[in-house]
C-alpha cells in the first residue's frame, strides 16, 4: 500500500478516526492498532505477515529472558543467540543469493566447482527496518537502558505503520514512553504534519519520480548512449531523486504519525549542505547514522583504540552500513567509499591546524563533499560496475544534451537549492499556514494536491528505500 495512492488515503482516513475515538480505552486501541498495521504491511504479501510476527515474539521473548538472566556470562550469551536470530533471517532473506553467487563466482575462477542452490527468494518489504528496530529493543535491554514491555505495546511498536517499511528507524525508547501519554486531539500539530505530508507527496511525486522518468532510469540503464553533460545531470539528478524520494517518504511518515498524536524522530537535515563526510551522515538518514554508531560503531571499539583501530572500525561500520542498503557488491564499494573518507577525513583533522573558516573555504568543502557523494552514488545507483564504470568514463565524452531539458535544469537546480532556504523561512511559512482560517487552509492543501497531481508522470512508483 503506497502513501500517494487513493487505497491509502482512505484506509488512513478510517484508521486515523478510529485512532482517536479508542485512544481512551487503551487495550482496544493497541489491538485495532495492531491488527490495522498487519493489514498494511500485509496488503503487499500476506505471506509475510508470519515474518513480522515471529520476529515479534522471537524478540520479546528474547528481552524477556535476558532481562530475567542470573548473571552477565548469561546475559551475554542470550544477546548474541537474539542477534545471530535477527541476522539469521535477514541475511536468508535478503543476503542468500549474494553470498551463494559470490561463493560459486569466486570457487570457479580457483577451478572449483561449487554446486550450490541458488534459490529465489522474495525480499519481504521493510525487513532492515523492522529487524534493526527489534535489534535496538534487545540489545536496549541488554544493556539496561530499557526494561522489557508488555508483548502488546512490542508488537504495536514494532509493526506501527507509518514507519514500518522505510523508516524513519524509531527506537523502542523513543516510542513506547508515547503509548502511555494522554493525548488530545485538540493538541495535535496538525499544520505540522499537514505541511509535512504535502511537501512529502510534491518531492516523491512530482521531483523524484519526474527526474527518473526525465534522465536518471534511462542514462543508468544505457550510459554508453549519452554525453558527459547528459551523464553528470544524470549523476546530479539521482542525487536530488534519492533525496526528494527517501525524505519525501518520512516526512509523510512522520506527518502521518503526528496526526495520530506520535512524534518521530528527523531523519534529513539538509544533507547537501554538508561540508564534510562526517556532517553529511550527521544530516542523511539521521536515525540509521545513529543507529550504525550506537549499535556497530560504538561496540566496534569507536575511537578508544589506536588510530589504526579506529580507521578500521570506520570502514567495518560504513562497509556494513552498505550492505545494509543492498545485496551487491555495488553496494560495497559504496560503503569503502564513505568510510575511507571518513578515515581520510579524520587522518587530516588530526594533523591540521585550526582555522578559522571564510565563506569561500565553507562553500569550497561543500562542493566538494557533495561531488564525493555524488561519486558514491553512481555506485549505489549502478545495476554493475561495468556500468558504474561506463558511466564514469561518458563524463570526458563532450557532446549535445538533449536530455538536459529545462524540466531536469529546474528539478536538480530547485533540489539542491532548498537546502539553502533558511530554518527561519521555513519557520515563518509554517506559521503563516497555520494562521489560515481552517477552510482556506483545506483550500491550499487541495491546491497543492491538485498541483501534485497534474505535474507528475503517470502511476505512483515504489519508493526507492522498499528495497532495503
Amino acid at each position: 500500500m503506497l502513501f500517494p495512492t487513493v487505497e491509502f488515503a482512505i484506509f488512513f482516513l478510517v484508521v486515523l478516526t478510529a485512532n482517536w475515538l479508542l485512544l481512551p480505552h487503551r487495550g482496544a486501541w493497541k489491538v485495532f492498532m495492531l491488527a490495522a498495521s498487519y493489514l498494511f504491511y500485509g496488503a503487499w504479501d500476506w505471506r509475510f505477515l508470519g515474518l513480522i510476527i515471529a520476529s515479534t515474539v522471537f524478540n520479546q521473548a528474547m528481552a524477556t529472558v535476558i532481562d530475567r538472566a542470573p548473571d552477565p556470562n548469561a546475559r551475554k550469551r542470550l544477546v548474541k543467540m537474539a542477534v545471530a536470530g535477527n541476522l539469521a533471517a535477514l541475511g536468508w532473506f535478503k543476503y542468500y543469493g549474494f553470498f551463494v553467487s559470490s561463493a560459486v563466482n569466486l570457487a570457479g575462477r580457483l577451478g572449483i566447482d561449487l554446486p550450490l542452490p541458488l534459490l529465489r527468494i522474495t525480499l519481504p518489504v521493510g525487513i532492515s527496518f523492522f529487524t534493526f528496530q527489534a535489534l535496538s529493543y534487545v540489545i536496549d535491554v541488554y544493556r539496561g537502558s530499557a526494561r522489557p514491555t508488555a508483548p502488546l505495546d512490542f508488537a504495536v511498536f514494532l509493526a506501527f505503520f507509518p514507519q514500518l517499511v522505510a523508516g524513519p528507524i524509531v527506537r523502542s525508547s523513543e516510542f513506547l514512553p508515547q503509548l502511555k501519554e494522554r493525548k488530545d486531539p485538540r493538541n495535535v500539530e496538525a499544520v505540522e504534519a499537514f505541511g509535512l505530508i504535502a511537501g512529502g507527496l510534491f518531492k516523491k511525486v512530482v521531483v523524484a519520480n519526474t527526474l527518473a522518468a526525465a534522465i536518471v532510469d534511462g542514462v543508468f540503464a544505457n550510459p554508453g548512449a549519452y554525453s558527459a553533460l547528459e551523464v553528470l545531470f544524470a549523476i546530479y539528478g539521482y542525487a536530488v531523486q534519492i533525496y526528494a524520494d527517501f525524505s519525501g517518504y518520512t516526512d509523510i511518515a512522520i506527518g502521518v504519525a503526528l496526526l495520530m498524536g506520535f512524534r518521530f524522530p528527523q531523519n534529513f537535515e539538509h544533507p547537501y549542505r554538508a561540508v564534510s563526510l562526517q556532517d553529511f551522515w550527521r544530516r542523511w538518514h539521521m536515525t540509521l547514522s545513529r543507529w550504525l554508531r550506537d549499535y556497530l560503531y560504538i561496540p566496534l571499539g569507536g575511537s578508544r583504540g589506536t588510530r589504526a583501530e579506529t580507521y578500521r572500525n570506520l570502514l567495518l561500520t560504513m562497509v556494513l552500513g552498505g550492505l545494509w542498503h543492498g545485496a551487491a557488491w555495488t553496494f560495497v564499494v559504496w560503503g569503502l567509499l564513505h568510510g575511507g573518507g571518513l578515515a581520510v577525513e579524520r587522518w587530516m583533522g588530526e594533523r591540521a591546524e585550526p582555522r578559522p573558516q571564510t565563506p569561500a573555504t565553507v562553500f569550497a568543502r561543500r562542493v566538494l563533499t557533495f561531488h564525493l557523494v555524488c561519486l558514491g552514488w553512481v555506485f549505489f545507483r549502478a545495476e554493475s560496475f561495468a556500468l558504474a564504470g561506463t558511466m564514469l568514463s561518458r563524463l570526458v565524452h563532450f557532446g549535445p544534451a538533449p536530455a538536459v531539458t529545462p524540466t531536469v535544469l529546474l528539478l536538480v537546480a530547485g533540489g539542491i537549492a532548498v537546502h539553502y532556504v533558511p530554518r527561519h523561512l521555513r519557520l515563518r511559512a509554517r506559521h503563516q499556514f497555520g494562521r489560515l482560517r481552517p477552510v482556506a487552509m483545506a483550500a491550499a492543501l487541495g491546491a497543492v494536491l491538485l498541483l501534485v497531481d497534474g505535474l507528475g508522470p503517470e502511476g505512483v512508483a515504489p519508493f526507492i528505500y522498499f528495497q532495503f
